[in-house]
């Protein structure tokens, strides 16, 4: 049997194939849990915005123009998904939350056993991960989606719809940016 392409199958979903929609869930759940927990940094929260993106998905894949690979539409979904639900919470809370990353999100991060080195390293990522927060947001887009979910620059081209040459300016900038950044919180 043949398998089908990610655009047949987004191509299916819109016209109402349930079997394509499950097909496509199964190809994409974990990229999609992944692009947005780099965001989220919550399981809940990734969750939930993970199920949004489906949902999303599945009611607007009629609206799939083949103009863009499958993956890449996706993408932009789960990014555009994580991002609002970040300036929802923004407005929700008016804190200091998305510096907050729970100690159960960074064991899970984690693959050393010694406490001290458990406890360094959780120190290391939450600093790490305040600094990326603080990026402007197009900087820690390019940035979380390279560096982060490994995605090539000319797919985050497409993804945030910027040519190649902005992408890796933005990619450049970000980590400028958060190497002064570290470099100043290490010193002080």
């Amino acid at each position: 049997m043949v398998q089908k392409s990610d655009e047949q199958l987004l191509i299916e979903t819109g016209e109402g194939l349930n079997e394509s929609f499950r097909e496509l869930v199964s190809r994409f759940q974990d990229r999609v849990y992944n692009t947005c927990f780099g965001f989220l940094k919550r399981q809940e929260d990734t969750e939930e915005i993970a199920q949004d993106v489906f949902l999303h998905i599945h009611e607007k894949a009629k609206t799939f123009r083949s103009e863009s690979k499958a993956g890449t539409w996706i993408y932009r979904i789960a990014v555009n998904k994580s991002l609002e639900f970040l300036r929802w919470k923004s407005r929700e809370k008016r804190s200091g939350f998305f510096n907050t990353i729970s100690i159960e999100d960074q064991k899970n991060r984690s693959n050393w056993e010694h406490p001290g080195i458990q406890m360094e390293n959780r120190e290391r990522a939450t600093i790490l991960y305040s600094k990326i927060e603080s990026l402007p947001e197009k900087q820690r887009i390019a940035f979380v989606l390279h560096k982060i979910e490994g995605i090539s620059y000319k797919e985050i081209a497409e993804i945030m719809e910027l040519s190649l040459s902005a992408v890796e300016s933005l990619i450049f900038r970000a980590k400028t940016n958060l190497r002064k950044e570290l470099e100043n919180y290490y010193k002080s």
